[in-house]
Parts: C-alpha cells; structure tokens; sequence
C-alpha cells in the first residue's frame, strides 16, 4: 500500500473516531466512560496521518525543484530506457493496478464515517441466553434494599430481573413497575428485553421480561417501549433463565435511547 493511501485510511478513520464520539453514537459500541479515549485516539490518528501527509508533500516539493535545477543530469544522458518491453511501461500498469486495490480499502473506513451500524437488538436476544446480572448473582439471595414510595416504581430491566430472581424478601410482589425496552418475538412469546454491557457491546448479554396479557405482540421486533404492570412472583427462575413474567397494565411506544444498553 502506498504512504499516501496509508496516510488518509490513518486520517480518515481517526475522523470517524472523533465523529462518533462527539454526536452519541459511540454509545452503539462502548460504555459512556469510554468516550474520552475515543476522542483523544482519534485525535491522535488524525494529527499523525496530516503530519505524514504534510511531510510527504513538502519531501516530493523538495525533490522536484533538485530535478528542475538546469545542471541536472537528463534521462536521456543516464542511460534510462523507458521504451523497451517488461521495462517501466509494465511496472507501472502494475503498480497502477496495486494502487487501485489499496484504494478499496477506504470503503468500510467511509462506511464507518458516514453510517454508523444500529446498536445490537432482537437478534442478539435471540442467538444468546438470558441470564442474571452477575451483581445479583453474587447476591445469593441477599435481602434488596426497599423500593421507593410511590404508585408507580421506574425500574431499569436489569434490577427488575435481578430483584424478580434473587430478592428472597419480595418487594417487588404488589408494586406497580415501569420498564423500558425493546420488543422481542421468540418460541411464541413475546419479552421486553435490554442487553446489559460491562465494557462494550462485544461483552453484552440480555436480560429478558416475558409480556402477559399480549398488547404487544403486534408489535414489529426491536420497537421500543415502555410498559407498567407487575411482576408474577416465582416466575423467574434458572429453567427459563430468569426471565420473569410480567403482567402489563399499561404499554406505549416511546422512541429508542441515545444510550440502549444497560450497565
């Protein structure tokens, strides 16, 4: 590959670092605490590709004014041929076509720089299993804290899962809860689902609530919503991968999160 090709592929993808950090969409890959060595990686790249650039430009300035100066030997008193077969005319068309294969390499770096891949969803549900925070695991069954007063409890999906399958005290039997996710359809039922991430989205795993009462099994997978109801007590257990039923009172659609994971 060339230094010129080299130099904006280093240029180009630390514009798409810095370009994803800044706008939220980095969010689709790692956690909100990664976002200032997102930027200061970019940074980095970016400063290197312009400085190789800048370099490179003033080197071949250099050597084209040495070539112009008057005393200068000519190619013609040098002895080069450039006329005879499998000489330079063939290894340029060569290098031309290497040039061109390089080049190709810039289509996914763009890729990246102009569309951002959506953030994972129903299909990851999918091909992986449910299962319990490890927070909660490691809680064997402790007693949770009491929830807060009030008619309706907003939860994130992970405590309500973790709370549905290891509170042995209960507190969540009786209350009302408000959960917001994405619609899953799976084996017939349909769940409301997050995916919880420790770094980035190569490490996420889902948390899943299985939806009675079916208002919102016509709706497409990976739409986002916000349901109330409560929890079906003993229902989320190690069989179904601690995937708790979840009577719904209430459901709306509500639009997707900058940030759709869980930590």
């Amino acid at each position: 590959m060339k230094r010129e090709t080299q130099n904006i592929l280093l240029v180009l993808l630390g514009g798409a670092l810095v370009k994803i950090a800044v706008n939220g969409d980095y969010l689709r890959y790692v956690k909100p605490a990664q976002q200032p060595w997102i930027i200061a990686g970019g940074a980095v790249m970016v400063v290197l590709g312009a400085v190789a650039i800048v370099r490179d430009l003033l080197a071949a300035r250099a050597k084209a004014a040495a070539v112009a100066e008057p005393d200068a030997p000519s190619d013609h008193d040098s002895g080069h041929d450039h006329g005879g077969p499998g000489s330079a005319g063939h290894d340029h068309a060569g290098h031309s076509h290497a040039t061109r294969s390089a080049w190709l390499l810039l289509v996914p770096v763009l890729a990246v720089f102009l569309v951002a891949p959506p953030a994972l969803g129903a299909d990851s549900v999918i091909r992986t299993e449910a299962r319990v925070p490890s927070s909660a695991a490691a809680a064997n069954a402790a007693a949770f804290p009491p929830l807060p007063a009030g008619n309706v409890v907003p939860l994130t999906v992970n405590e309500f899962v973790s709370r549905a399958g290891w509170d042995a005290s209960g507190t969540l039997d009786g209350r009302t809860i408000s959960l917001t996710g994405f619609v899953v359809h799976t084996g017939g039922n349909t769940l409301l689902a997050r995916l919880v991430i420790s770094c980035c989205a190569a490490d996420a795993f889902p948390v899943t609530v299985h939806l009675r009462g079916g208002e919102a099994d016509h709706l497409p997978s990976d739409a986002w919503i916000q349901v109330t109801g409560q929890v079906v007590p003993g229902t989320a257990t190690k069989n179904n991968s601690y995937t708790p039923d979840f009577t719904v009172a209430s459901i709306s659609t509500v639009p997707a999160p900058k940030d759709p994971y869980e930590y």
